[in-house]
């Protein structure tokens, strides 16, 4: 019997996301990496820049009788669009372009109908909750959007 499916649904997660058609070229990383400046387009996966955790998760049982537990967590996601130029505007689009193709990536489709369970790692998922952060630096304009993908789990 699993512990968490904490494991199963980033696994899950990653497949998913770097088989979207939307993030083509956009580098879906697992948890933090040294980032490489010759990549311009990010999506991270149980990493955001400031982050106390890669995961928060709360157990419980689900009904008397103590057979099953429901598991709530929040996957920490960052996505980063940076450019050489100076045009902070064209990277805020850029980025919420990104996490755009994350949101479409988790809805259920006639291709894709397992999607929001994670492939069946979880019984739904969503993004939630987003924070924008800019910064212009001599290498150019950097927009990044840290955002939570929660899902709910029977263990």
């Amino acid at each position: 019997m699993a512990t968490s499916r904490v494991p199963a649904a980033i696994t899950e997660l990653l497949a998913i996301l770097r088989a979207a058609p939307a993030l083509n070229g956009v580098r879906v990383v697992d948890g933090p990496e040294p980032t490489n400046l010759s990549d311009r387009q990010f999506v991270f996966v149980g990493w955001q820049p400031g982050a106390d955790a890669a995961v928060q998760l709360v157990q419980d049982f689900n009904s008397a009788g103590a057979r099953t537990r429901d598991e709530n967590f929040t996957i920490a996601c960052y996505a980063e669009s940076r450019g050489g130029d100076k045009d902070m505007a064209l990277r805020r689009t850029r980025v919420f372009e990104l996490v755009a193709a994350v949101e479409d990536a988790l809805r259920a489709t006639n291709a894709a109908p397992t999607a929001p369970t994670l492939n069946g790692a979880v019984l739904w998922s969503h993004l939630t909750t987003g924070s924008l952060q800019q910064v212009q630096s001599n290498d150019g304009a950097v927009a990044g959007l840290a955002f939570s993908v929660s899902c709910r789990a029977r263990i």
